[in-house]
């Protein structure tokens, strides 16, 4: 607009020097005027075309930049569409393969505990495979041992002689080997009664009374089981435990009330001063 109002006023200025000039004739200055002015409106004119062409320029560069923002905006849109769809991937693979890890977790503990299930069997199967073992070479070692040993009756009878002759170590190795050899007769019973008896007069009381125990407990119907429970009695007394050896002499005299153990059981009690039968309370 500016160029526009320039050539503008040069005309103007133009046709006033005209009308001014005398008419009957032009000089020179006014013909040189006419012609700069005629220059600036060429130089006016021309500028005006470069301005349009340079606007025309720009407002194409403009457009150019306005399209090129467009799409980088279009691509950034996709960009970030497709990035937040890869993160819902993502998050869904993930929980996928965290079920997965948990899944294989349990599978796993459920194999641990079935291979100690399974070892603990194999170990309970080889304690009883190795207590078997045990049994056979025991008994194999018994079988053995009896098949070397001297028939019961030989052996119980060298025992008992040596026992009543007083040769107590040879009397206890007599009776020990026929109770290894021979345990479940009945005469097993008077072995163990006769090792007490010789452990009582040696006043080993204490194992004394467990071998009297065992003809009492192994053996309720052998012929030692009055003898072997007197003997007790008087083992626990000894020992100092006479709540439970007066128990076993009064228990003996319930039982074997005429038996010749019962006088020697009553006689023990009125020596303790103790009653042969419990009052009540006691």
């Amino acid at each position: 607009m500016t160029l526009r109002r320039c050539s503008i006023i040069f005309a103007l200025l133009s046709a006033l020097c005209l009308g001014t000039a005398p008419a009957w004739g032009v000089n020179k200055e006014m013909i040189e005027l006419q012609t700069q002015v005629q220059q600036l409106q060429q130089q006016m004119t021309a500028m005006q075309r470069s301005f349009d062409e340079r606007m025309g320029v720009m407002n194409n560069l403009v457009e150019k930049d306005s399209d090129a923002v467009n799409k980088v905006g279009a691509a950034l849109g996709g960009l970030q569409t497709s990035l937040q769809k890869q993160q819902g991937d993502s998050a869904s693979h993930v929980d996928q393969l965290s079920g997965q890890l948990q899944s294989l977790n349990d599978t796993l503990d459920e194999l641990k505990s079935r291979l100690a299930k399974v070892s603990k069997q194999l170990e309970d199967m080889q304690g009883t495979q190795q207590s078997l073992a045990a049994q056979q070479a025991q008994q194999q070692a018994q079988q053995q041992a009896q098949a070397q040993a001297p028939p019961p009756d030989v052996l119980y009878n060298n025992a008992l002689r040596d026992y009543n002759g007083a040769k107590n170590d040879l009397a206890v190795q007599e009776f020990s080997d026929y109770i290894k050899f021979y345990p479940n007769t009945d005469l097993a019973g008077n072995c163990y009664f006769y090792l007490g008896e010789i452990q009582f007069r040696q006043g080993n009381y204490q194992q004394a009374a467990q071998n009297y125990d065992q003809v009492l407990q192994n053996f309720p119907t052998g012929s030692k089981v009055a003898s072997a429970q007197l003997k007790k009695g008087f083992s626990l007394i000894e020992l100092g435990k006479q709540d439970d050896g007066v128990q076993e002499l009064r228990h003996l005299i319930q039982r074997y009330p005429r038996s010749p153990e019962a006088l020697q059981a009553r006689e023990r009690l009125r020596k303790l001063g103790v009653a042969s039968t419990a009052r009540p309370g006691e």
